[in-house]
């Protein structure tokens, strides 16, 4: 940052004050970006030619306004969120009957994560270029060469041992106070959900999930030959359990589903008060409750979220999850945590898959144990704290005025709101074969059919012009659609 002389100071703005517009002028031009790190209090003093005191007053100024935040021990930073600030999506109201599941649109907007001509904007998956790739790819060949036999063996339920000894100590910090014999090693979260469904429900039964919901769980329930009973979601505070305690109540609901932290697509997190309210009342009707936590570390701020397995003391909670939001999606790590039904759980994974791969789950656990992951973590955050943020400008840039977004503390994706009768499938159409940008419409979220005029965004790649120009189009087609 070049010197700069500031004006004298007046009666009616103090030096400080002036400190502070000029490094807000330089985040609104775009010359400071979200998440860079501002100049030193020193460094600025040297540079602006003021007081310690004047800079000090100057930061604390503009983090008070929300512009910057200071990092124990680092810094302070330009905040990575957007200078609007869009306004949010109202609680949904979806329809209070069951309905059978059709994901036939949501396999095609999964496969548009193979094409390479494709702007990835639709499936929700992480970038090759924020994950440890290098040091996984060194650690595997370790363990090829260290462990030839047993790389190539079979494993057996509940897994590789290593393995589940890394997770149950990462537990800890999600309140899980577990040991490894109690974790089941599985193909990614996908199976671990999958697995934990089949062992708690028959064909025909209705399972409560959030609307929206994970269209990944959705194709689970179909597969099943289960029905989705959707109920209302606040963007922020996840479920509503007044809803879902009538229809425990009245209806029979054979399991439960959520994505516990920074869900997708919305993005909610519960509290903690609320988190124990869902598990003390799913233990009094003893309705299982399978949690899906694959994002809950990918906090933006503060400490992790805790899961809703730490509020279980009956083993009603199912709790599953994986590495292929932090690490790798192509090694598909994960596992499940039971409870009470872990032993049919084991036995379904050995009748339906028998194995997951011991050389990933080797290679994960070597990472985990050399200490490399958590320095990985804080960088992951970051990043999608930025692209988040930087998504969230362009749609306020480029997309309709009366747009609506969510604003969430985690996770990698946003749930955009458009005005009532847009079509999201018919843009998802028209962006993905004449634009070659992916989107995922609002309608797979749903076992209904609803939020036609709403669609997610995936914030997991680093923003590039590509990905600038991609908004740019896809806020024209927009615009055009709704005039």
């Amino acid at each position: 940052m070049a010197k700069v002389k500031l004006i004298e100071t007046t009666d009616d703005q103090n030096l400080y004050e002036q400190v502070a517009d000029r490094i807000r002028s330089l985040i609104a031009e775009g010359t400071l970006q979200p998440g860079d790190r501002l100049p030193s209090v020193r460094k600025l003093r040297e540079q602006w030619s003021v007081s310690i005191s004047t800079v000090l007053e100057a930061y604390r100024l503009l983090e008070d306004r929300g512009f910057i935040q200071a990092r124990p021990q680092s810094g302070y930073y330009v905040r990575p969120f957007p200078l609007t600030v869009p306004a949010e999506p109202t609680p949904s109201t979806p329809p209070r009957q069951p309905h059978s599941v059709d994901t036939s649109l949501a396999f095609r907007v999964s496969t548009t994560c193979h094409d390479p001509k494709v702007i990835k904007l639709g499936s929700a998956i992480p970038s090759g270029k924020i994950l440890p790739l290098a040091a996984l790819n060194r650690l595997m060949g370790q363990v090829l060469r260290s462990q030839p036999m047993l790389a190539h063996a079979y494993d057996v339920p509940p897994g590789c041992e290593p393995l589940r000894h890394e997770v149950a100590r990462r537990l800890l910090s999600a309140g899980c106070s577990v040991t490894p014999d109690q974790i089941v090693t599985t193909n990614g979260t996908f199976e671990a959900v999958y697995l934990s469904l089949k062992a708690v429900t028959q064909p025909g039964d209705t399972v409560a999930v959030e609307s929206p919901t994970y269209y990944g769980l959705l194709e689970a329930l179909e597969i099943l030959h289960l029905k989705a009973l959707e109920l209302p979601t606040h963007p922020r505070d996840g479920i509503s359990l007044e809803h879902l305690e009538a229809a425990l109540s009245h209806r029979q609901i054979a399991a439960c589903v959520l994505v516990s932290n920074f869900s997708n697509p919305l993005g909610s997190c519960m509290d903690d008060l609320k988190k124990k309210h869902l598990v003390d009342l799913i233990t009094r009707y003893q309705i299982p409750l399978i949690e899906d936590d694959v994002y809950g570390e990918l906090h933006f701020e503060g400490t992790r979220p805790k899961a809703l397995k730490a509020f279980d003391r009956e083993g009603m909670v199912l709790y599953c999850a994986s590495y292929s939001k932090v690490l790798s999606p192509g090694m598909r790590v994960g596992w499940a945590l039971p409870g009470r039904y872990q032993a049919k759980v084991e036995q379904l994974k050995w009748v339906i898959n028998q194995t997951t791969a011991i050389a990933p789950q080797l290679t994960v656990a070597a990472f985990l144990a050399s200490g490399g992951y958590d320095r990985h973590l804080r960088q992951l955050r970051q990043a999608y704290q930025t692209q988040t943020a930087r998504i969230t400008q362009a749609i306020c840039e480029y997309f309709p005025p009366d747009t609506k977004v969510t604003r969430p503390n985690g996770g990698q994706v946003l749930w955009v709101e458009l005005t009532a009768g847009f079509d999201s499938v018919a843009l998802f159409e028209e962006a993905l074969t004449q634009h070659h940008i992916s989107i995922a419409p609002g309608t797979i979220f749903s076992a209904s059919g609803s939020y036609r005029n709403c669609m997610r965004l995936n914030c997991g790649y680093p923003w590039t012009a590509e990905i600038d120009r991609a908004m740019q189009t896809l806020g024209y087609l927009i615009k055009r659609q709704i005039n």
